[in-house]
């Protein structure tokens, strides 16, 4: 259907639609194929453009046999003329002179049969090619653009997965605790510093998006709402990642002391950003609730293990930490660098 209607086209308006098509496509894809490295995608092109050399050719040879008309056709019709001429019959007699009011008559009839009607030699009007040629070039141009440009204003494809957002509580009311503690970061703060583009790239799962991203600003258990302690947490498909900030009076060399008397293990103590830091590991909680009627829930388990970096607020060491803690449900853990380099891009942004 498409090449039946192309040949209804005018010669100048089909051949630069033509021209265009394949120069924009053909550009196109070698441009794909050359990014993509992909050698299907440039043979494609290469044809395109071939195509397009092909209909070039055809209207340079049509625009110089515009400029050029060959001569045969005038020496043709003068030899035809010649020829008309040798053969002609002799010329009759001349009649006798008609009457004047007769002459005035016969000339008024054919001035009004044969003035306004063309000589057989008057050429027609033929249509401006190059006006044409521009008016088609110009049209495509524009669909050109607008194939070329439209993916990128208009706005991405739904089916596309897009990474989460921190959700936090609209309005929330900061506790007390914050207002008594200097320069506290908050649950959304920490969720913006966490909820990195690079954080997947971080973990060593690069190819991952965020399914969830949260912050709240809470306080500590167990110190009846005194204590500060606002938290974020972007889970992955592979791992979580949760970022704290505990605003006590423990310092980390009272943390690790600490340590040895709970269940921490693998107890490794270092320097990060120029404060004390340690890392420790230790198992989640796992429980279920029933919401369902009259069921309570199952008893709480013993989740998979995760691994904790713990940072000193500041360099001094003069109470309260930073802690970043990542697991997974399948129980595996990344490398401590990972939560190292967590550390030193995070960090740096909330205090």
């Amino acid at each position: 259907m498409l090449g039946f209607l192309l040949r209804l086209l005018p010669f100048w308006v089909r051949e630069p639609l033509l021209i265009a098509v394949g120069s924009v496509f053909g550009v196109r894809i070698m441009y794909l194929a050359v990014r993509d490295q992909d050698r299907v995608a440039a043979g494609i092109g290469v044809a395109f453009l071939v195509f397009t050399v092909i209909r070039l050719y055809a209207v340079v040879r049509a625009l110089r046999a515009r400029r050029n008309p060959v001569p045969a056709a005038s020496a043709d019709r003068a030899t035809v003329d010649a020829a008309a001429q040798a053969h002609a019959p002799a010329p009759a007699p001349a009649p006798a002179p008609a009457p004047a009011s007769a002459q005035v008559q016969a000339h008024a009839h054919a001035q009004v049969g044969t003035g306004t009607r063309p000589g057989p030699g008057t050429p027609e009007k033929e249509p401006n090619a190059w006006g044409q040629a521009v008016a088609a070039v110009a049209v495509f141009g524009a669909l050109a653009a607008a194939v070329w440009w439209g993916p990128r204003v208009l706005p991405a494809d739904d089916s596309t997965p897009q990474p989460a957002s921190c959700s936090v509580g609209e309005d929330e009311e900061l506790p007390k605790a914050y207002k008594q503690t200097p320069k506290p970061v908050t649950g959304e703060e920490l969720c913006k510093a966490l909820n990195r583009p690079d954080l997947a790239k971080l973990l060593g799962t690069p190819g991952e998006t965020a399914t969830t991203a949260s912050g709240t600003s809470n306080t500590a258990p167990l110190t009846d709402g005194k204590v500060a302690q606002p938290e974020a947490e972007v889970a992955f498909g592979t791992y979580t990642v949760n970022v704290s900030a505990t605003y006590n009076k423990l310092s980390t060399g009272q943390y690790v002391k600490l340590m040895k008397f709970g269940n921490e293990t693998d107890v490794k103590t270092l320097s990060v950003l120029g404060r004390p830091a340690v890392f420790s590991s230790d198992h989640t909680m796992k429980f279920e609730i029933d919401l369902g009627s009259g069921g309570s829930g199952g008893p709480v388990e013993e989740g998979p293990l995760a691994r904790t970096l713990s940072v000193a607020l500041d360099r001094d060491d003069r109470g309260g930490y930073y802690e970043i803690t990542v697991w997974s449900t399948s129980g595996a853990l990344p490398n401590d660098s990972a939560l190292l380099d967590i550390a030193e891009k995070v960090l740096p942004t909330i205090s």
